[in-house]
């Protein structure tokens, strides 16, 4: 579990304010998760290619129970289709921590995911069984398609870590005479022998080979406890986490002495506040800025390779530090 939060690009918002890049010029996309609030933690985040723009607020809310912790995933996430304009709302299903003190520490997300449509007011539901005695039910997953009208259309099946299938329907949910059980999708493969289980695409995200030029210093690349877990060194993985947590703290008694208000680089919050099924949310927006940031970069005429072993993470991206 140490090593699924340490190295996780978009979990490790929860330890910093760390901003991620994704460069345009190697996979055609922009990723930037950012914690845009330490207390209470709240990270925000904003991807894009030619096909999509994806953004995201997120302020987890936990419950302690003994042996056991429930996440809820008090966020917004909105996808917003580029060539149709369509919009799509996603609540994703909470997430139980199991046997945090004896045991075998094992994660599982029972509940309801659900997948608006704003455009058309169709939607998806499906719902993540929990997990029984000797593993039964563990990781699958069974919902509809419904249209505007609250009717099922399609029905949904499959295995969260293996493949989901689908086929059309009729009014009882029933699979329709005449068709088949289609794949729609399946996990991306995992390279051979990788211990972390590592798609190739989450390699890409954390090598320095798409990093794009003139890394920001707050690149979780970076992170020395990253880069030493990754090399299998847990110790100073462990070391190098605990020091960037206490320089954390330090950086924000230091500001607090100084009345100083911090706020985002890269977002900006904004007026709205949006329900969802556990609290009110406030809303953070990317502003932009970065992309301004990459087109100066790219086109000041410098190509000269970097040494990225040169930069030191430095976790802070202030859009200013104004007194109160």
């Amino acid at each position: 579990m140490n090593a699924r939060i340490l190295t996780c690009d978009w979990c490790m918002l929860h330890h910093g304010l760390y901003l991620s890049i994704m460069p345009t010029n190697e996979l055609g996309s922009l990723l930037i998760p950012f914690l845009v609030s330490h207390h209470p933690p709240m990270s925000a985040g904003h991807a894009e290619n030619e096909h999509f723009t994806y953004d995201v607020t997120s302020k987890l809310k936990t419950k302690f129970l003994g042996n056991s912790l429930d996440v809820y995933p008090v966020g917004r996430t909105r996808v917003t289709l580029k060539r149709d304009g369509v919009v799509l709302d996603l609540v994703p299903p909470p997430t139980k921590v199991n046997n945090l003190i004896f045991g075998r520490t094992w994660v599982d997300s029972p509940g309801e995911m659900i997948m608006s449509n704003m455009t058309t007011g169709d939607k998806v539901v499906l719902y993540f069984q929990p997990c029984g005695w000797f593993g039964a039910g563990r990781y699958e997953v069974d919902g509809y398609v419904y249209n505007a009208e609250e009717e099922p259309k399609i029905l949904m099946t499959g295995k969260w870590n293996e493949s989901l299938s689908y086929q059309p329907c009729d009014m009882e949910g029933e699979p329709l005479t005449g068709t088949d059980l289609k794949e729609v999708w399946h996990v991306a493969d995992v390279p051979e022998g990788d211990k972390f289980q590592y798609t190739h695409f989450a390699h890409k995200i954390n090598s320095f080979d798409t990093a794009p030029r003139n890394l920001l210093a707050s690149d979780s690349r970076l992170r020395p406890d990253r880069y030493a877990l990754e090399k299998g060194d847990l110790s100073k993985a462990g070391a190098e986490k605990s020091s960037l947590e206490e320089r954390q703290r330090a950086e924000k008694r230091n500001r607090e002495a100084k009345g100083h208000k911090f706020a985002p680089r890269w977002f900006d919050f904004t007026e709205e506040v949006t329900p969802t099924p556990w609290g009110d949310l406030e809303v953070y927006q990317y502003n932009g800025k970065y992309t301004e940031h990459r087109a100066a970069v790219d086109s000041s005429g410098d190509i000269d390779k970097d040494d990225y072993t040169s930069i030191e993470f430095n976790p802070w991206q202030y859009g200013n530090l104004s007194a109160e």
